[in-house]
């Protein structure tokens, strides 16, 4: 069964801060990554310990998708931010994020 995403207001916004061609390759990534089994790791997605933005990280090169997964019949992946990495710092609407 597949999920459906749903980006929430922030995520959208973050998202619309990346050029257009980085942003294609978000959300090819988001579709081919999260559709089917989004709750499994893999060498790109992995659950995340105590984290106040997410459960789950997808990485897509130098970006970071953060996404929660409602698991139960809507079986629903929802994206709550996008952002990227220089070196070890997470960045989030060109602000450092700390994880």
């Amino acid at each position: 069964m597949t999920f459906a995403i749903e980006f929430t207001p922030d995520a959208w916004e973050h998202l619309q801060e990346f050029s257009a061609r980085d942003q294609t390759i978000l959300l090819d990534a988001v579709e081919t990554q999260l559709c089917y089994e989004p709750n499994q790791e893999t060498r790109n997605r992995k659950l995340l310990q105590n984290n106040p933005l997410a459960t789950w990280e997808l990485r897509v090169g130098k970006f970071r998708v953060f996404y929660d997964i409602e698991n139960n019949s809507l079986k629903i992946v929802y994206i709550v931010a996008i952002g990227y990495k220089e070196h070890n710092q997470l960045f989030i609407r060109a602000k450092r994020f700390n994880l």
